[in-house]
């Protein structure tokens, strides 16, 4: 590709410049107390010659690297992808830029990331993961940085920032849609209950609302995947062939719900008339599939640049008001469901 070309230095634009490095310095950091001629004059010489400032010299001079590191499940999957999206923009916003790490809900992982980011220097961490350990509160606590929660929360250390919505509640909301539908046999399409994010909080929601209206519940009802389509096909085709099948499904998240209807769909069962499905996260998948999937609408972005936002408080010593926001979600139903509003 070629030799790496020699770095050009804030004394060789200086000296081309025929202006003092103070001058230079103060115009790459754009300190008002500088001629409009000069500053023209720097400016042009950095763009011919190619210079950038040494970001890292500049983090050490001023102790802040203006860096945040963000540890998340799975960049891949929408639903923590549209919630990156918030985080980066907000990020943008504010003139930081962002370190993203997948850790595949991985603990030791989530450990070695976090460990990883404290090493480069990063003014503030966005953790979006799974059970906040007691290993992550040390990692945490001796970090000297701030530490934000997003669509997750420390359960027994309350005092820990957090941005989510409530998911348990969310969930009790969806499953009895399909109570007030007339169901008597009401599936659950889960992923492992060791998530705190989408896994036991949602299923928590499924089983309360049913023993709160009095519902059967059988565990045959109950089949759990990984979150993914094919998961979601296999295990939902599963749940259907059996005698005393249900006649409608709550799902942890979309991509199971589709696959949920589509397994449906091909054991000769129409959604919603036979088999009512609903879903959670509204991602973009949910109103792209036939029948439009009936959901719980989470503000995935929003989560995202609520906490990104709080985050820069903590940075930049600024006041706090609420140091834990949950916000609000909806329940969108749509075609999959026989109800179309609640």
């Amino acid at each position: 590709m070629g030799n790496k070309k020699e770095t050009i230095t804030i004394y060789d634009v200086a000296r081309e410049s025929g202006v003092s490095m103070a001058t230079v310095s103060r115009v790459v950091n754009g300190n008002p107390n500088v001629k409009p001629a000069t500053r023209k004059k720097v400016l042009e010489t950095i763009r011919r010659m190619g210079y950038r400032p040494n970001a890292v010299a500049r983090g050490l001079a001023s102790k802040r690297t203006t860096t945040v590191g963000v540890v998340i499940p799975d960049i891949s999957y929408a639903f923590f992808a549209e919630l990156a999206r918030g985080i980066e923009d907000i990020a943008n916003m504010y003139h930081y830029n962002i370190i993203l790490c997948n850790s595949d809900l991985k603990k030791e992982k989530e450990l070695q990331l976090i460990e990883a980011l404290l090493e480069k220097q990063v003014d503030g961490l966005l953790f979006l993961g799974g059970e906040v350990t007691e290993d992550h509160r040390q990692f945490f606590s001796g970090a000297n940085v701030p530490t934000v929660l997003a669509a997750t929360l420390d359960e027994k250390e309350k005092d820990c920032p957090y941005v989510t919505i409530d998911q348990v509640q969310a969930a009790k909301e969806a499953t009895r849609i399909l109570i007030q539908e007339g169901h008597e046999r009401i599936g659950f399409l889960g992923g492992p209950l060791t998530d705190p994010i989408m896994g036991y909080p949602r299923y928590q929601g499924y089983r309360e609302a049913l023993e709160e209206e009095g519902m059967d519940f059988d565990e045959s009802w109950v089949r759990m995947g990984n979150f993914r389509y094919p998961s979601g096909y296999q295990e939902g085709k599963e749940m259907l062939r059996n005698e005393k099948a249900p006649t409608a499904i709550f799902c942890a998240n979309d991509e199971m719900a589709v696959g949920a209807i589509h397994a449906a769909q091909d054991l000769g069962k129409t959604v919603p008339k036979e088999v009512s499905i609903i879903g959670f996260d509204n991602i973009p998948l949910a109103s792209q599939v036939r029948p439009l999937l009936s959901t719980v609408a989470v503000p995935m972005y929003d989560i995202g640049a609520v906490a990104m936002r709080l985050l820069t408080k903590y940075m930049n010593d600024e006041t706090i008001e609420e140091h834990q926001v949950v916000l609000p979600y909806r329940l969108e139903l749509r075609d999959s469901t026989l109800l179309k509003e609640v």
